[in-house]
């Protein structure tokens, strides 16, 4: 993302604010990250003129649809929806290996704290409830040993967390051996240089396409999509899978 461009506004009215963030955007200011200048809260902040408050979470490598309320009120009111499990959320990623083609990621996972974002969460060795459905897109196979097999399998998957644990999709995609393409920490370095140096793709493909929430004020059912673009986008182009 250009320093200079605008951050893609997906929604607004008198209460929410919602965004397309871009990938390797963090949310805001963080320990891990402190060379950093710009934050999506910052940049929000100055492009419309309003204090901003993030209603939820994304990894900083993950792209798409993120809600910021314009005051604390009713940023508590919409964390208490997305700590209660009534937003509806859907991801798309591209992952290593066919998966079935629908399933469900039951494995709790321990507490982990958010260095990209949110300070003062501490790990923990305990583990916590963590469920994730997916369903398979869209399958490939290349004509390239990146392994031991002489041709490369990937899907497109679109993933539903019920729960909302940290790095819980990146987690949980690794634990039934599929990780994401450009995971640095959960994913395969082969697969994601050959991406990087092969298909001009550096990025963790991994997007919140999709939410669906009930209006803290109003009450009205919203439904924000943020469609895939860029780097994501063209690879879809170039595997012949159908824009989502």
């Amino acid at each position: 993302m250009p320093e200079s461009a605008a951050l893609p506004i997906l929604y607004r009215d008198a209460d929410l604010v919602a965004i397309d963030k871009p990938a390797n955007l963090l949310v805001h200011r963080s320990e891990i990250d402190r060379h950093e200048t710009r934050f999506a809260v910052q940049l929000l902040r100055d492009q419309i003129g309003q204090k901003v408050w993030p209603a939820h979470r994304l990894d900083r490598g993950t792209s798409g649809v993120l809600l910021f309320a314009l005051s604390p009120q009713v940023a508590a009111a919409v964390g208490e929806q997305f700590a209660s499990g009534s937003v509806s959320k859907r991801y798309l990623a591209v992952v290593r290996g066919h998966p079935a083609e629908s399933g469900s990621i039951d494995h709790p996972l321990s507490r982990q704290r958010d260095d990209y974002e949110f300070q003062g969460e501490r790990s923990s060795q305990a583990a916590q409830p963590a469920l994730t459905h997916f369903r398979r897109l869209a399958t490939t196979e290349i004509p390239v040993a990146i392994e031991r097999y002489p041709h490369s399998r990937y899907a497109l998957l679109e993933l539903t967390p019920v729960t909302g644990r940290t790095h819980q999709i990146r987690r949980h995609l690794k634990h039934i051996a599929h990780p994401i393409i450009g995971d640095s920490t959960y994913g395969r370095g082969r697969h994601n240089r050959y991406f990087a140096e092969h298909l001009g793709c550096q990025r963790l493909l991994l997007a919140c396409s999709a939410l669906r929430l009930q209006h803290p004020v109003t009450q009205e059912q919203l439904a924000l999509r943020a469609p895939l673009s860029g780097e994501f986008a063209t690879l879809l182009e170039r595997f012949g899978w159908p824009a989502q």
